[in-house]
């Protein structure tokens, strides 16, 4: 599996989308924020070693749920990419006892609001069809 920073990382234990998917309660919007999160290599690292206790992988649900929630509070409000940030490191930092200072943070955080801005604009691209590219430092990005 190939990460967001470019890194081949081995495709066990990857943070799977939220149960709610599995269930048919999951929108494709959320799935496609979660599948943008499932991808992030720190996220990625967070769970698979737990560094969030024993309910890490229930901790990475909520963060999808709590993002998809932070963006989609009011379709007519203007929201700051700095804003997001503030938040993924704060629950980063507070639920996984993470740092983040790789710039991944501010990558994931972009392609999210683009997520958002496409879905305000009626732009909906199934997520299966999205595509690959590299960004800005070499890390992958999801358009």
């Amino acid at each position: 599996m190939e990460s967001l920073n470019g890194a081949v990382e081995p495709a066990v234990a990857a943070v799977p989308s939220c149960s709610l998917e599995k269930q048919g309660c999951f929108s494709p919007l959320q799935e496609k924020i979660s599948k943008l999160l499932s991808q992030w290599t720190a996220l990625q690292m967070a769970v698979q070693n737990e560094w969030g206790g024993c309910d890490s992988l229930e901790k990475s649900e909520q963060l999808a749920s709590d993002v998809f929630s932070w963006l989609f509070q009011s379709k007519g409000e203007l929201l700051q990419v700095e804003d997001l940030e503030n938040l993924l490191h704060e629950r980063l930092l507070l639920s996984f006892n993470t740092e983040i200072e790789d710039g991944s943070i501010e990558e994931v955080a972009e392609q999210l609001m683009i997520i958002r801005e496409d879905h305000l604009h009626g732009n909906l691209v199934p997520v299966q069809e999205n595509h690959q590219k590299v960004g800005k430092r070499g890390q992958q990005t999801l358009v």
